[in-house]
């Protein structure tokens, strides 16, 4: 069974940029729940840290597939006012591309796959692709929804969120993020290099592209390896 794991990385809009309308519908609960002007100041900056992880208030500045069986990949990336290209570094080719593009080639490479694995996935990466794509005019080629329970499969696709496999989706109170599990296991976070999620949205600003499409290509690795413990060791 061909086997694909995919990961995003994301960025959001600058608020200041956004019109009355929409900055009045993201921030008119805030009021209500602040408890005073500190405290409204510190929720409408967590607010506006957050409008990447929204495809509404947000978008994909990269977006990368490993095959599992070949450890090969791919990860597609913005490079806004830069020519990048393509490079190459260890398993992973890296290419330069609109978000519309990355979109369209990850939907037309999926095709060829019937096992998904991620991380959160169907918490974050695919809604997040699937609203972004349509907002293009593209449409998915595989249900990456559906069939969320792994013991009641009953047609098509597979696609193994290791979130829900290693919380027994959802039943353990502490989830737990891939750093965490990447250290329970001794698997090489994908932090340790010093660049975490939250640091995308400067890397963006500062043009660091190549450094985020390079992040995406660990956070893939790690989701691998993670995959090996949960089948190894965990999965019935």
């Amino acid at each position: 069974m061909n086997r694909l794991i995919f990961d995003i990385e994301t960025i959001g809009k600058d608020f200041d940029t956004l019109d009355k309308t929409t900055q009045h519908s993201l921030t008119s609960w805030i009021k209500k729940e602040a408890k005073n002007e500190d405290d409204y100041k510190k929720i409408l900056d967590d607010l506006k840290d957050g409008l990447g992880f929204s495809a509404l208030t947000g978008e994909i500045v990269a977006l990368g597939v490993l095959d599992y069986d070949k450890n090969s990949g791919v990860v597609y990336f913005q490079a806004q006012d830069k020519e990048v290209g393509e490079f190459t570094k260890g398993n992973f080719k890296f290419k330069q591309a609109t978000e519309k593009e990355m979109l369209e080639k990850f939907w037309q490479g999926v095709k060829n796959y019937e096992e998904f694995i991620s991380f959160n996935g169907r918490g974050f990466d695919v809604p997040f692709i699937l609203a972004r794509s349509a907002k293009y005019g593209i449409r998915a080629t595989k249900d990456l929804m559906s069939n969320r329970y792994l013991g009641m499969q009953k047609f098509g696709v597979k696609h193994i969120d290791l979130l829900d496999q290693l919380t027994f989706y959802g039943a353990v109170r502490r989830k737990g993020n891939l750093h965490l599990w990447c250290k329970l296991f001794n698997i090489k976070s994908p932090k340790a290099e010093g660049i975490t999620g939250d640091d995308v949205q400067e890397l963006f600003k500062n043009k660091e592209y190549e450094k985020i499409a390079e992040y995406n290509s660990w956070d893939l690795e790690a989701t691998r390896e993670l995959y090996n413990y949960w089948k190894n060791y965990i999965q019935f």
